[in-house]
């Protein structure tokens, strides 16, 4: 489903909750922030597939963000648009809906109604219990940016916790980098074959519940969702060229974890999934933080956290994290200028395929920052899901302009 097509899911109700709102409380003024990024990603080593780009890849994105209130605070409306103009991959040309929605604020509860970005988790290396929105994979391959995704959300505040459901009236396709783009599947996806389980495809409704509580020093999640999986299977076309994507129904329950004590965070997540076969997946680990090392303003966080997935590969999308380490260090100098690195890598505990990442970012004045990122993969093992992507290490340079 493109952005245009999620479009009226999200005005009807955003309409008709409007239309019970006085006047007066819509006279506050919308503020307008946002940011404009150009990007240059470089690839060092020759394409693995023929008619992959190679070198500099560049691109810009823009992304607005306009927020209003009502003067009472009870209403608020928000509307942030994506897109990204790629110059070496049509398909990572593209642009969505991220949050478009009304909320209502209650006493003790919230309504919500329109397009919006929900993210549940604790852990670095993986976001298991993460399963509202899709995955913009043509973004990133970590897994950190995600669609908007049309929804009717309720909030329930009560001492003992926080109730959350959601209703989800329109499916999102992942998005793939297309024929010429690197980090991509061993063959192209042909996003017009895609296939769902439900007869109802793409308007099939999804149901989400989740509750979550501080208890001293622990923070606790749980969750269950039931419609289609924001992973797709690929079914290898008829005539041997593409991939076809297919959805499958789902149930999935989740638990999220967090133990705070002095300077360690202990992490858990871990799901139960069936409609893809039955399975189990976790990661669980800790982050130790050395405050002001060496007696300077700068912190150091150590962390470790282990990954497994019980999948069987042949009725589910195949996963890299199915028994893995994943060890990493984030350096933060807490200056002005907001410094920070974060390193880490993921190895496989059975054929030491191994993954590194390296992020820098720092801000330049109050309205620009610019961030250094780059990706790696070796003794990758030819069965491994990440046998397509081991040519595609590559450095980034990215710069923001916010306003």
């Amino acid at each position: 489903m493109t952005f245009l097509r999620a479009l009226p899911i999200a005005i009807g109700p955003l309409l008709s909750m409007s239309m019970a709102v006085s006047a007066e409380p819509w006279l506050s003024e919308i503020e307008v922030s946002g940011s404009i990024v150009g990007e240059a990603r470089g690839f060092l080593e020759d394409p693995q597939f023929e008619g992959q780009l190679d070198g500099i890849q560049p691109s810009v994105a823009i992304e607005p963000e306009l927020d209003w209130s009502s003067d009472d605070g009870i209403y608020q409306a928000r509307f942030v648009p994506f897109a990204r103009f790629d110059s070496r991959d049509n398909e990572r040309s593209h642009g969505d809906i991220r949050e478009a929605y009304l909320r209502y604020i209650g006493d003790d509860w919230e309504a919500l109604a329109g397009i919006n970005r929900v993210f549940w988790g604790v852990t670095e290396s993986r976001h298991l219990v993460n399963i509202i929105n899709q995955i913009d994979a043509v973004e990133d391959i970590d897994e950190e940016d995600f669609l908007g995704e049309p929804m009717l959300a309720l909030d329930l505040q009560r001492d003992y916790g926080l109730f959350s459901a959601f209703i989800l009236p329109g499916f999102r396709e992942r998005t793939f980098a297309g024929d010429a783009g690197r980090l991509r599947t061993p063959l192209p996806v042909d996003e017009d074959a895609v296939r769902y389980e439900s007869n109802a495809e793409e308007w099939s409704t999804d149901l989400a519940l989740r509750y979550s509580h501080f208890l001293d020093e622990w923070d606790i999640g749980a969750s269950y969702f039931y419609g289609t999986s924001r992973e797709a299977r690929l079914v290898l076309s008829d005539d041997l060229t593409r991939f076809e994507p297919r959805y499958d129904q789902i149930h999935q329950f989740g638990l999220d974890l967090q133990y705070t004590k002095d300077a360690w965070l202990w992490k858990f997540e871990g799901i139960v999934r069936e409609g893809q076969g039955t399975f189990g997946a976790l990661v669980g680990g800790f982050e130790y933080t050395f405050y002001q090392i060496h007696d300077s303003d700068a912190d150091l966080g150590v962390l470790a956290e282990f990954l497994y997935d019980g999948r069987d590969d042949d009725k589910a999308p195949p996963t890299p994290f199915d028994n893995d380490l994943f060890v990493g260090a984030r350096l933060t100098l807490n200056d002005i200028d907001d410094t920070a690195v974060l390193a880490g890598g993921v190895v496989d505990l059975e054929t030491q395929t191994t993954s590194l990442r390296l992020e820098a970012e720092r801000r330049f004045g109050n309205n620009q920052t610019l961030e250094f990122e780059s990706q790696w993969f070796a003794n990758v093992d030819d069965g491994d899901p990440l046998a397509s992507i081991e040519d595609d290490g590559y450095m980034l340079l990215r710069f923001t302009q916010f306003f």
